[in-house]
């Protein structure tokens, strides 16, 4: 019985497992706001697998099914905007999401150049927040994002990897 979650970079097949689990991982932010527009609830199946194709994604899998998933690009100013980062409501709270955290900073560290990690949350996503902080992200700002959504800014140098949260 006991399967163990396995951490691998994502491809083509997945693609449609993560647009699924996207939808379902971020309902509960978008009620937390009030806000069913947000970014994740409204990309397309085409702009999920450009960034499968083109960023440094990974998953988190159960057997075959995804049940987490990451994705991350170097920005022009050399830090790595991780974004996305969703693991399933049945398996959260068990290290999934910094497993996939690491994996992505090490990935865009070691093979994109990434001199620090850039990542965005909304400002009332304290399990986020609490994560983010965790394994060593440091609240840098404060923006608004295109649904209006305010977001907190946290940033950490490409040298500290997330550790087991």
């Amino acid at each position: 019985m006991g399967m163990s979650v396995t951490i691998s970079v994502a491809t083509e097949q997945d693609v449609e497992q993560i647009f699924r689990l996207q939808y379902l991982c971020f309902q509960s932010e978008a009620a937390l706001y009030g806000n069913y527009r947000i970014d994740p609830l409204v990309q397309s199946l085409d702009s999920v697998r450009a960034e499968v194709a083109s960023d440094c994604v990974f998953v988190a899998r159960l057997g075959e099914e995804v049940v987490g998933s990451v994705r991350g690009r170097v920005t022009e100013d050399g830090a790595a905007a991780i974004g996305k980062l969703c693991v399933h409501p049945r398996l959260q709270g068990h290290g999934i999401g910094a497993r996939l955290l690491r994996a992505a900073e090490s990935a865009l560290a070691e093979e994109r150049g990434a001199k620090k990690f850039r990542l965005f949350t909304g400002h009332r996503s304290e399990g986020n927040l609490r994560l983010y902080r965790r394994v060593g992200y440091e609240t840098v700002g404060t923006s608004k994002g295109d649904d209006g959504v305010p977001m907190i800014i946290l940033e950490k140098p490409a040298g500290t990897y997330a550790t087991t949260a």
